[in-house]
């Protein structure tokens, strides 16, 4: 056999890899009628482009030797390939030329970003490590921003409907100032939605400006390049929409320091060239102009010091309004009022009307705190 098939090449899903620490490999390529034992001897391992692991598919290239210990057939690996991967990779690059010629990529297309957003979109899981990365720094730098969540899964199968339809609602909605799309990393494959010919047309035809913000750094997708603008990751995409909060307050604390500042240079020149016209020869003697510029002075003092309390007034009254909306408006707070959130059990969507659920359907209660399970006996169009 040895002679007979000097190298082949076999096709086969990976099945009971072990990586020992001698740096060999040993694992087992399989299909529906047959199993094939196979090593990877850590000098070939050592060029490897991906680390194998079960259930992956691959073209393998190796010679044909015995194990003569159990007396069994083995590969010695000296090349490995997935199959799968390289057909993504495939597909990722011939969609992405295409949509390149019709113009999808295109930096006329792109959206400007609002400098102070006030309502954002957020289309991502509502379970993952991604929306809580993204509301920990939006809540940080921005408070004043309302948060709106469109739930869609970002992997697997209907997550791409879900990414288009989320772009697309926000859109209808109209109230929204700027959409994320957001997930954490993951493989090629992982991330594929993200490279969907369906979601780069949502993107594309958004009035909105949509910013995306898929996997790590490293990771690139078709939603990237036809997005307004990219994030390497769903907390910088946070970073890059909104302002600081405390960049704001110390810029208008420096400002505030500037009037006053310039206020003060003005009136010591006033002062100044007061004190000259007082001391000079011709006017020592009338002395009644000199009372009047007095009296001019303290009263452009005067006018000076209120146009500055009703100016930092009014600042304080803007923050202290955009803050108390903040709270007013924020889920938290509806549900601390006594409303409660109804969500299905079954698909964990949001129930907002009758038509959404039916009698018999078992739903969870989300109260201010804690939440309960409750089975809908009755639904009626009628409201309170």
């Amino acid at each position: 056999m040895e002679e007979a098939f000097p190298a082949v090449w076999v096709e086969g899903e990976i099945s009971n890899f072990k990586l020992y620490p001698s740096g060999h490999r040993y694992f087992s390529l399989k299909d529906e009628e047959a199993l094939l034992r196979c090593t990877i001897w850590r000098s070939a391992g050592q060029y490897l482009n991906f680390e194998p692991e079960d259930g992956i598919k691959v073209h393998a290239f190796g010679n044909l030797t015995v194990y003569e210990k159990q007396g069994q057939y083995q590969l010695n690996v000296l090349k490995l390939l997935p199959i799968g991967r390289g057909e993504l990779e495939i597909a990722f690059q011939k969609l992405k030329e295409r949509l390149f010629k019709e113009g999808l990529f295109d930096e006329a297309h792109k959206k400007p970003i609002p400098e102070f957003p006030q309502n954002i979109g957020l289309v991502t899981s509502p379970t993952g490590a991604a929306i809580q990365d993204m509301l920990k720094v939006l809540q940080r730098r921005f408070p004043p921003a309302d948060l709106y969540l469109y739930p869609a899964r970002v992997q697997g199968e209907g997550a791409k409907e879900e990414i288009a339809d989320g772009v697309r609602a926000f859109n209808e909605w109209g109230g929204v100032d700027v959409i994320i799309l957001g997930r954490g990393g993951g493989s090629l494959e992982d991330l594929w939605a993200f490279n969907e010919e369906e979601v780069a047309r949502a993107i594309y035809a958004s009035r909105i400006p949509v910013v995306s913000a898929v996997g790590h750094e490293i990771d690139i997708t078709i939603a990237d390049f036809v997005s307004d603008m990219r994030a390497p990751t769903p907390s910088a995409a946070a970073e890059m929409v909104v302002p600081d909060k405390a960049e704001l307050d110390g810029l208008i604390k420096d400002r505030r320091q500037r009037i006053a500042g310039l206020f003060a240079h003005q009136l010591a020149q006033a002062q100044t060239r007061l004190d000259a016209v007082l001391g000079s020869y011709g006017l020592k003697r009338p002395v009644d102009l000199v009372n009047q510029k007095s009296q001019f002075l303290d009263e452009m003092s005067r006018r000076t010091q209120l146009a500055l309390e009703n100016q930092l007034g009014k600042m304080r009254l803007e923050l202290k309004s955009a803050a108390d909306r903040l709270a007013t408006l924020s889920p938290q707070s509806a549900l601390a009022r006594g409303y409660s959130i109804v969500r299905r059990q079954t698909d964990k969507k949001v129930v907002r009307e009758y038509k959404d659920v039916k009698a018999g359907e078992s739903v969870d209660l989300i109260f201010s705190k804690g939440k309960a399970e409750a089975e809908v006996t009755k639904t009626s169009a009628e409201g309170l």
